[in-house]
């Protein structure tokens, strides 16, 4: 019932893994939501990202001449350039694809363990570039949780159609898929 892996009793049981896959999904999807609405806050408010960016680097007495102080200050510069229809745009549509992804995979649904596959590994080369460019530790952090999950729904879809190659005929459900 729901669960379009089998209809009797499945070697391997990956309701759990997918199920944490799925929260992490939304979690992004709630992630960028919330940004989003920040930023468009911050817009609608006419509040000076720079100065912001100044006063948060005092406040923690940053110094002025380190490379953290330059890309803070760069990126409140972009903030305020950006336009915020297209932010909240681009922000809506992935924050969207990403429910829809955990939607699917919290129901075990095979288009989303595709949908998971391709959408987490479309991001991998620009992950290695960053990486490549800088490595930090966030940027390893993000890249090897990345390859983790594209690699765990990878196996589970390996596993799937490996499972299906030793049913007998028509022991499998579809349910919709």
């Amino acid at each position: 019932m729901g669960n379009s892996h089998t209809a009797g009793p499945a070697r391997h049981d990956h309701h759990r893994g997918l199920r944490t896959v799925a929260i992490i999904e939304a979690t992004k999807g709630v992630l960028v939501l919330l940004a989003a609405f920040g930023f468009f806050e911050i817009i609608h408010h006419n509040i000076d990202l720079d100065a912001v960016a100044g006063n948060l680097l005092y406040f923690f007495h940053v110094n002025s001449n380190l490379r953290i102080s330059h890309v803070v200050m760069r990126l409140a510069g972009r903030m305020m350039d950006a336009d915020v229809l297209t932010v909240l745009t681009i922000a809506t549509v992935y924050s969207s694809l990403r429910f829809i992804e955990s939607y699917g995979l919290w129901r075990q649904r095979v288009w989303a363990e595709w949908l998971a596959i391709v959408s987490g590994a479309i991001y991998l080369p620009y992950e290695l570039y960053k990486l490549v460019q800088r490595p930090t530790a966030i940027h390893w952090a993000i890249l090897l949780i990345n390859i983790v999950v594209v690699a765990y729904i990878a196996w589970v879809r390996w596993d799937d159609i490996q499972e299906r190659r030793r049913a007998p005929r028509g022991a499998w459900v579809q349910d919709g898929d």
